[in-house]
């Protein structure tokens, strides 16, 4: 009887300053696919403080990975996440020795230039970076004007923005063109890229003073939907408080992401109003939040006061529609709630 293949293993390490994004869409897309992805602190301890105060629970620290073997090593960017990486002696040797052996090994945004660049090993290869780190590549390293550059065993990207077509090309190199299309169908990926945004029923968003904004997040909500959020509103300057619907802070999102939210729920709904109440989807963490009574409480509330709220993904389903929440209010002329829905992108 045929035995099925290993996964394929990948590493990819935090540090202090990583950037959110860069970090959780390659975790997520990778493990999609099938990779067996570890998530190494390259600190003293498990929990790290990445990028806009987002809290991520590492699977390893960096030095219980150095006896082991990767198909893949991944490393994010991040002010001053990637020059952290790039200091980091026990990485520098585990990336080197993996790619002495002919590993595929891969960087984003400044990582590619203060990490990988900085060890000498882009020397002779084409590589891309974000726009305003690639001037540090040293003069045996080409640099392209690319989203995504593959070269030999090395890929780079540019950046936040590109950061789920580099996940993508991670994976094409890892299984191929046909696991990336089976991966990006259901998950609405436009590969001619641009966006499409409708608004129905506008109203103008008031707030005084820093906006306040509550994100819940349950065990199984997807974790580029909330990390994405969380991570484009604080850079926004937005005061974002991520809190746990479940019975401690730690939430682990549905493709193994471990998400430390900032307070439990009942803490949170002592800090309201709030300027806007945003859902992230996943399921079964979409569903847990449409079933938990005080999330519901709040968001009729914020309806009945006109201020927004909103749903990506599955939570438009399970969270505000069986509650009424996506209902036109036509009982107050000239007024209307302001719900914002997505999908999944």
């Amino acid at each position: 009887m045929a035995t099925s293949p290993s996964p394929k293993k990948v590493l990819l390490p935090i540090v202090a300053g990583t950037e959110p994004i860069e970090a959780s869409i390659p975790i997520d897309i990778l493990r999609r696919a099938g990779a067996n992805v570890t998530v190494a602190s390259a600190g003293d301890a498990l929990l790290v403080e990445i990028m806009y105060g987002v809290k991520i629970l590492a699977d390893e620290l960096l030095v219980d990975c150095a006896a082991a073997s990767y198909d893949l090593i991944v490393l994010p960017g991040g002010v001053p996440g990637a020059a952290n990486l790039g200091g980091r002696a026990t990485l520098e040797g585990i990336v080197r020795k993996h790619v002495e052996k002919g590993g595929l090994f891969a960087a984003i945004c400044a990582a590619p230039p203060l990490a990988l660049a900085s060890w000498g090993l882009l020397d002779g290869h084409k590589a891309t970076g974000h726009p305003w780190f690639v001037e540090k590549f040293p003069p045996k390293v080409t640099a392209v004007d690319a989203n995504v550059v593959v070269d030999g065993n090395a890929v780079t990207g540019t950046g936040p923005a590109t950061s789920m077509e580099f996940a993508m090309a991670l994976v094409e190199q890892l299984y191929g063109k046909e696991k990336v299309e089976q991966i990006a169908k259901p998950m609405l990926v436009r590969y001619e890229g641009g966006y499409s945004m409708k608004e129905l029923n506008s109203v103008e968003w008031h707030c005084s003073g820093t906006p306040k904004v509550l994100l819940p997040v349950a065990n199984g909500i997807e974790e580029m939907e909330a990390i994405i959020l969380v991570d484009a509103l604080r850079r926004a300057n937005a005061d974002v408080v991520v809190a746990s619907a479940e019975d401690g802070v730690v939430v682990t999102a549905r493709y193994g992401t471990r998400i430390v939210a900032d307070v439990m729920l009942d803490e949170a709904a002592d800090r309201a109003p709030f300027d806007l109440i945003i859902v992230p989807g996943g399921m079964p963490g979409a569903k847990t939040l449409g079933g938990c009574e005080q999330l519901v409480a709040l968001l009729k509330k914020q309806a009945e006061a006109n201020r927004p709220y909103g749903a990506i993904g599955a939570a438009t389903a399970h969270v505000l529609e069986p509650h009424g929440l996506l209902k036109v209010r036509a009982e107050l002329p000239g007024t209307c709630s302001n719900p914002l829905t997505a999908r999944r992108r």
